[in-house]
């Protein structure tokens, strides 16, 4: 039941993203959202190391890493927050399901981890689903899907290196200097075409700040609590909870094949989460 909750409040603040994005569209571009983000970010996280007066969480002896990591994760943060303003929000949150699939590619080819027939089997279903949404040959492919698409394909690069930097620095060491990289990228794409925020888009950015924390924070207390099964098949419930938010306040579409394409996806992380003690003893 705690990590119902947990999903819970996870499950809203990516919602709460997704809307400020797509409201602050007009307002701000996404390099200045990000940019200010981090600002917030780096604020709100340094506040919580100072009143704990750990000053250690703000060192790492893997600096190289970190920006190595938060180079991939800028880059699908910034595809992911694109797509929102160009595609239906339940078709980015689609193809955000492909991420645990580009993961476990990375995971076999560069952490050692064991490539079995599940795994391969998980991946083809996985393909299949992203096939279903996207639609080759049937529909001109969307450059916005594309967008996203290479947007998880980062953010699969992201988490990788985030569970090797778990092994060494605790996670608000990796969200300090996720923070504290980012803000100079940020900084540079945004400087050409900075705007002065109006005192409702400050608002929305301060929502989408502080629900990016919040969404990463409810997570991790939920796989804590919960097996990891649990926690992606409650995941799965934002394609349908977006869905409703998209067809209620923005009046989009909600395509059939869109759940069909992402259930397949489901099915496929499902199995990749999903090990036998055996095989989770011998790797």
């Amino acid at each position: 039941m705690l990590s119902i909750l947990w999903m819970m409040g996870a499950l809203c603040s990516f919602c709460l993203i997704a809307i400020g994005a797509r409201e602050l569209s007009g307002d701000i571009t996404t390099a200045q959202l990000m940019a200010l983000r981090s600002i917030i970010g780096l604020g709100i996280i340094s506040a919580i190391i100072l009143y704990y007066r750990d000053t250690r969480l703000f060192k790492t002896q893997r600096l190289r890493l970190h920006v190595f990591r938060n180079v991939f994760h800028f880059s699908g943060q910034y595809g992911w927050l694109l797509g929102l303003t160009l595609l239906p929000l339940a078709e980015v949150f689609a193809i955000e399901f492909t991420v645990p699939i580009w993961t476990a590619i990375i995971a076999t080819l560069f952490l050692n981890e064991r490539f079995t027939s599940k795994r391969l089997f998980s991946l083809v279903l996985g393909f299949i689903g992203v096939l279903i949404i996207v639609q080759p040959g049937i529909k001109i492919i969307n450059s916005a899907s594309l967008i996203v698409l290479g947007a998880a394909m980062c953010y699969a690069v992201s988490h990788a290196s985030t569970k090797s930097l778990s092994t060494s620095d605790k996670p608000l060491t990796i969200l300090f200097f996720m923070c504290l990289v980012q803000l100079p990228f940020g900084l540079i794409l945004a400087y050409q075409g900075w705007q002065s925020p109006n005192i409702f888009a400050w608002g929305w950015i301060v929502l989408v700040s502080v629900s990016a924390l919040l969404a990463h924070f409810c997570m991790t207390k939920a796989m804590q609590s919960a097996d990891v099964t649990l926690v992606v098949m409650m995941d799965f419930l934002r394609l349908p909870l977006i869905a409703i938010v998209g067809f209620y306040v923005y009046e989009e579409g909600i395509d059939w094949t869109l759940f069909l394409g992402a259930s397949f996806m489901l099915v496929g992380n499902l199995m990749n989460v999903s090990s036998p003690r055996k095989e989770m003893v011998n790797s």
